[in-house]
């Protein structure tokens, strides 16, 4: 049986700092929801805000002798609510945690806390001549051990990877409040089952990360030569996307936006997209071999319809960057909305936008879809009339058809959001019974109480 809250409060006070601890109304009342706007139906016992291992530990081991639920959260910017805590819930913040323990500029690694935020990593790294490759368009409010708790994506995913290709080791607290070290520091090791990896995208359900070795980079020098290119449709947008990859060129952002996303983001920034034609690819290279990949690049586009045009300018690349990270607030400003997330082969993107016209049109919603072009992962993102945590169900149900139709199409139901709750649903149509148990049995081995965030990835 659960603990009464005074006890778990009582106890939480026994053995932490007064300032760890929070529980004024305002507070909870924020921890209710996450950057998706899905909402719990009330907020949740405490905040504790945790300063070292030690700490979550401590918060593990009271969770655990009191049968009291725990949600882990960074800076609260997921997208599938993952970090969204309820009644009775205990939320536990590393964002506290946020020191770089070491760099190793000969190992090409770094050692930080979880708390970190990616765009305070890189502009550290950046003094070592280093970089940590993770780009979600949150960069620069995001925290590392929410990356690595998501798997997060973004912008630099088809050349560089998601955040699992970066991440080396982790220092792991369980429910009970044992410590566990996974992965390696080397560069190679085999030894057992990657706990590493299972813990990387685990969404908080299997452990709360107290400390991650990052793999690093080199940091990138040179021009980064940027391309915008028109197209009268999105089919043929879509097309030329593939056609990139076909030719064996791999830039490092490659960035497709519909008709509806140019009109938003035009309507937001005020530079004049949607004029210019139904559809736009946004491509950047980088390296040693960056101008002669996106002359390249430029001829493939141009002689699939593009209207392209490319620039070396520093200045005038990065405006081109920014427009296309602008999508998510420019739809946010036109109101009540749901960002999703899901991911096909890059040669099936024609055939998805097609299918994502026929849902809008069926169920008559305004949907703008941005996409990773270069690693096929669409962001179907619906407008709507209300608030954001009161999705109509006229918006699931176009949304499950997405989903379907991804599935269908050889894809996936998440290529970087996660699962959290807003997805629990739909998973089983992708995993299948067998697997979908299988899931849940590894939890169990982890988390065989339950505790750490229960309610999400898994169907009720």
């Amino acid at each position: 049986m659960p603990a009464n809250h005074d006890d778990v409060l009582r106890r939480l006070r026994a053995e932490l700092p007064d300032d760890r601890i929070r529980t004024d109304a305002a507070t909870l009342e924020a921890l209710r929801t996450d950057r998706s706007g899905v909402r719990t139906p009330g907020p949740p016992l405490a905040l504790v805000e945790a300063t070292t291992i030690a700490e979550v530990r401590a918060v593990c081991r009271i969770a655990t002798a009191t049968r009291t639920p725990i949600v882990t959260r960074g800076a609260g910017s997921g997208l599938a609510g993952a970090a969204a805590a309820g009644p009775g819930e205990l939320v536990l913040s590393t964002e506290r945690m946020a020191r770089i323990v070491e760099v190793s500029p000969e190992n090409q690694y770094c050692v930080v806390e979880p708390g970190i935020l990616n765009g305070d990593l890189n502009r550290a790294l950046a003094e070592h001549g280093l970089w940590w490759p993770p780009d979600p368009a949150s960069k620069d409010f995001s925290t590392v051990g929410g990356n690595i708790a998501m798997n997060a994506g973004g912008l630099l995913c088809a050349k560089y990877g998601v955040t699992r290709e970066a991440v080396l080791a982790l220092k792991v607290v369980l429910a009970s409040g044992e410590l566990i070290e996974v992965g390696h520091r080397t560069v190679k090791g085999v030894t057992g089952y990657d706990l590493c990896a299972l813990m990387i995208g685990s969404e908080g359900t299997l452990g709360v990360i107290v400390e991650a070795t990052l793999k690093l980079r080199p940091a990138v020098t040179g021009p980064v030569p940027t391309i915008g290119a028109y197209f009268d449709s999105i089919a043929d947008a879509a097309t030329a996307s593939a056609a990139i990859t076909a030719a064996g060129l791999q830039p490092a952002i490659q960035e497709l936006l519909d008709t509806n996303m140019l009109l938003a983001v035009t309507e937001h920034t005020g530079v004049d997209l949607a004029s210019a034609g139904a559809a736009y690819l946004l491509v950047q290279t980088d390296g040693p071999d960056a101008a002669d990949e996106a002359e390249r690049i430029l001829a493939v586009l141009e002689r699939a319809g593009g209207r392209a045009t490319l620039t070396t300018d520093p200045d005038a690349a990065a405006s081109l960057v920014d427009v296309r990270r602008q999508g998510f607030p420019a739809l946010e400003a036109r109101g009540a909305f749901l960002v999703e997330d899901c991911a096909v082969p890059r040669s099936r993107l024609v055939e998805m936008y097609a299918r994502i016209d026929e849902v809008a049109a069926r169920h008559d919603v305004f949907i703008a879809t941005p996409c990773h072009a270069g690693d096929g992962n669409l962001h179907p993102t619906f407008v709507f009339e209300g608030t954001t945590d009161a999705v109509p169900e006229h918006v699931w149900q176009a949304a499950g058809e997405i989903f379907t139709a991804a599935l269908e199409l050889g894809g996936t139901l998440s290529g970087e959001h996660g699962i959290g709750l807003l997805k629990r649903r739909w998973l089983g149509d992708e995993l299948g019974d067998a697997q979908l148990e299988l899931q849940r049995r590894i939890k169990d081995v982890f988390d065989p109480l339950g505790l750490l965030n229960p309610g999400k990835v898994f169907p009720d």
